[in-house]
């Protein structure tokens, strides 16, 4: 894998959510909640099915559409909006 500047990019924001989401869970517990998933999830459940689904509308947006990967990202930011709203 080539590390440029965009590789660096991604890991360091996993990193960076994966610090937010520890501080989080000792700071402020929650308990499981039930949404439209229909399995209890945690704030670490919705983040991992969230990068989950992210990899998919990317590597899909790829195959589909081959261009304008940003629009992707738009479109992840509101997958991940919905999955901590409504999941």
């Amino acid at each position: 894998m080539a590390w440029t500047l965009p590789t660096a990019l991604f890991f360091m924001t996993i990193t960076g959510l994966l610090i937010v989401f520890s501080y989080l869970a000792l700071r402020f517990p929650e308990r499981p909640r039930m949404g439209v998933l229909r399995f209890e999830t945690t704030r670490g459940d919705r983040l991992f099915v969230t990068l989950l689904g992210s990899a998919f509308i990317n590597l899909a947006w790829l195959g589909l559409v081959g261009a304008n990967q940003p629009y992707a990202l738009i479109l992840c930011l509101l997958y991940a909006a919905a999955i901590f709203r409504w999941a």
